[in-house]
């Protein structure tokens, strides 16, 4: 046999191992898991977002003025 014929096989027999190995290791953990609503991630829920802090002149749209009408211009 030629040697690309006996890696192609050892390869197919390694993925065929590795693929068992995978399923008996996730299938205890899909069995427990399945009944918590954890998420796992742990810590506390922070849903505010961050402050950024934005250069001097520039600002967020919804701090600007509220009035859009611009003022009139004297020549």
């Amino acid at each position: 046999m030629s040697s690309l014929v006996i890696d192609l096989i050892l390869c197919g027999l390694a993925y065929v191992i590795l693929i068992y190995v995978m399923a008996t290791m996730t299938k205890n953990s899909l069995r427990k898991g399945g009944r918590s609503e954890d998420d796992g991630d742990g810590g506390v829920e922070d849903f505010t977002p961050p402050k950024i802090d934005l250069p001097p002149g520039v600002q967020w749209p919804s701090d600007s003025p509220k009035s859009r009408i611009p003022e009139p211009v004297e020549f």
